[in-house]
């Protein structure tokens, strides 16, 4: 197949059991506090400007002195402690890695950015892309700064599995429409879970997005802003209302591109995205058959069902590559959705789906391992599938009743013939988990905040347009911007309309018109 481009940096995954390939990769890691709290210090008139009014047991963590050294040619690095638990200022912390790329004009300040996931990594998004994803504007007047968080990658990662694990867990197929599939998910996600509580350690508890949220204000502080100017995509959406919800005073310029809806519970984000992924497949098939060498043909319906056919010869047989490995149905679905979030990928795909109906898998797999973030040596490059669990299982509600299960993937395949079976049976991931969510579905209003940004793709597959509607119309403050294109996400690969829309939102302060389309 056409060699895949690096892959797109936001991604709100395929709920939660794409994420754990069909309960096969519910992964984590361990992982301890890294220290006390930091040292008191006297808080100058100048810096108490910019911290604010905080809780006198979390004003060392404000006030605490960072150091940026040089990294990765042109980026500066550094560590910010934060409490492990908010609840317990004074106990245990940990240290978020954080990096900033300089401002290269008149700087007006930091802009914090999130790339979604949840679980995706900052600093991999400002080192990785930063020098070619903002804009120059943008990169003149701010400090584009990076993070994990909690829980992600350089930050006390969550993580079980090593790689060969993570391999031979993505290769498990399970039949959940039977009784004794269904038993055996449960028993790789029980079994899983256990290694993660075994692993992971204290963090387990507290990677939760409010904490995240806090966590970005203390980050505010120290890079030296009385307001958060911040950039979220995917799941940094839902990141960013939050803080606005938490702290909407300290709410700067806010650009919330690829809206998660605050307010769905895990099945309705399972539903919007059955229905988003299956309109954004059709939406490919359309442009694929007005191609030279499309592995489809006949109408739009009609190419989709040769897939969907092909996927299940896979279902029932996994399908050997060149390299050993096998595509399983699930991985099949994972690269047809992989594919889904940018048209970048379109043409691989047809490539891939070329050699899978001629009976060579290898190029499915390849999407599929770009999806899971795996290199071709074996190696895999973070750790986002085991933080995307742990995240999502305090932050939603689970119902793991099997009648409830059943029923919602009925409606799930209804609606989503091609992807509903990756989207079903979430109930599972966290049924074993050894702390409850602590979130739940909710309106976010921030009033008071500042004008905030909400953007929306109309065909975005894995945050549906009508999402970014919903938040507008949540925040008090909200001013809806519509992309008309495909994939997931808008700024960084949309069009210049779109650009100069957030940039001089974000440079200028000009607010762009509510109802802007580009």
């Amino acid at each position: 197949m056409p060699h895949a481009p690096v892959r797109r940096r936001h991604r709100l995954r395929l709920s939660l059991t794409a994420a754990m390939a069909a309960v096969g990769a519910l992964l984590l890691s361990s992982c301890a506090p890294a220290g006390p709290v930091p040292s008191a210090t006297v808080i100058s008139s100048a810096q108490a400007s910019v911290i604010g009014d905080v809780p006198a047991d979390l004003a060392a963590y404000y006030a605490q002195a960072v150091t940026w050294t040089s990294c990765s040619g042109g980026f500066q690095c550094a560590t910010v402690e934060v409490p492990l638990d908010y609840a317990k200022p004074r106990g245990a912390s940990i240290k978020l890695a954080v990096t900033r790329l300089p401002a290269t004009g008149k700087r007006l300040g930091a802009l914090v950015t999130n790339p979604g996931g949840p679980g995706g990594s900052g600093v991999d998004l400002v080192i990785n892309s930063g020098k070619q994803y903002f804009s120059p504007k943008l990169r003149a007047a701010y400090d584009i700064v990076g993070f994990d968080p909690r829980g992600v990658k350089r930050s006390d990662p969550v993580k079980c599995l090593d790689d060969a694990q993570m391999d031979a867990a993505r290769q498990e197929s399970y039949d959940m429409a039977t009784d004794a599939g269904l038993a055996q998910a449960e028993q790789a996600s029980k079994a899983q879970t256990q290694l993660c509580v075994k692993n992971s350690g204290a963090i387990l508890a507290h990677v939760d997005t409010v904490s995240s949220a806090r966590d970005m204000d203390i980050l505010r502080a120290v890079v030296g802003d009385p307001k958060l100017n911040y950039m979220g995509f995917s799941y940094g959406t839902k990141l960013g209302a939050t803080y606005a919800g938490l702290f909407p005073a300290r709410v700067g310029k806010f650009s919330l591109d690829g809206a998660l809806d605050p307010n769905l519970d895990i099945d309705q984000v399972s539903m919007g995205q059955a229905v988003g992924f299956e309109n954004a497949l059709h939406a490919w098939a359309r442009n694929c058959l007005g191609t030279k060498d499309c592995p489809v043909s006949g109408t739009v319906d009609e190419a989709v069902q040769q897939i969907r056919n092909l996927n299940a010869v896979y279902t029932k047989t996994p399908q050997q590559t060149s390299s050993g490995r096998v595509v399983t149905g699930t991985e099949f679905t994972n690269a047809l959705a992989y594919a889904m979030y940018s048209t970048d990928l379109w043409e691989p795909l047809a490539g891939a789906l070329k050699q899978a109906f001629a009976g060579d898998a290898s190029g499915m797999l390849e999407l599929a391992d770009y999806s899971a973030d795996r290199s071709a040596d074996g190696k895999y490059n973070s750790n986002t599938a085991a933080a995307f669990t742990a995240i999502n299982c305090l932050d939603y509600p689970m119902n793991s009743d099997t009648a409830h299960m059943r029923t919602d993937a009925a409606a799930l395949k209804k609606a989503s013939p091609t992807f509903g079976d990756l989207l079903a049976y979430s109930g599972l991931t966290c049924k074993y988990w050894p702390q409850p969510a602590t979130g739940k579905a909710q309106t976010i209003a921030a009033p008071g905040a500042g004008p905030i940004l909400v953007i929306g793709t109309t065909g975005d597959p894995a945050t549906p347009y009508p999402w970014a509607q919903a938040l507008a119309r949540q925040l008090d403050s909200g001013v809806l911007v519509t992309w008309k294109g495909d994939g997931h996400t808008a700024y960084g690969r949309a069009n210049a309309c779109l650009t100069s829309t957030v940039d001089n939102y974000f440079v200028d302060g000009k607010v762009p018109a509510p109802g802007t389309t580009c």
